[in-house]
């Protein structure tokens, strides 16, 4: 199963159905099924304004599915900024935004290291 890791609260966000896209440099042709891995890493800015979610780390919290990846221009960053402020408020032009799609939180956390990049994690 593919994997991806990604910092809180993002990772959260993702997974409490705020966060619809998570943004990377670069595209992936890949379609289908992936983990959320909740990493070590934490975006200690960006945090303090979700402070109330729960935020696991070193873990695989739950799934969801890549629909589509689609290269940021400035009127796709502005649509995401006037949908979420709060989460999509910051420059993501040029970047690769995956929609994620039928996310599930899992009730018990997988404890894992995380990697780079899209993974595989053999159950």
């Amino acid at each position: 199963m593919k994997v991806l890791t990604i910092k809180q609260p993002w990772a959260a966000l993702i997974i409490n159905g705020t966060k619809k896209y998570e943004f990377r440099s670069w595209k992936t042709s890949y379609r289908g099924k992936i983990l959320i891995h909740a990493g070590l890493g934490v975006d200690k800015e960006r945090s303090k304004d979700f402070s109330d979610l729960e935020m696991l780390k070193g873990a695989i919290i739950g799934e969801a599915e890549i629909t589509d990846c689609i290269l940021v221009d400035e009127e796709f960053d502005e649509s995401l900024r006037r949908d979420n402020e709060k989460v999509y408020g910051h420059d993501h032009v040029g970047l690769y935004a995956w929609k994620l799609d039928n996310i599930k939180r899992y009730d018990e956390p997988i404890y894992i290291k995380g990697k780079l990049g899209l993974w595989n994690y053999d159950k």
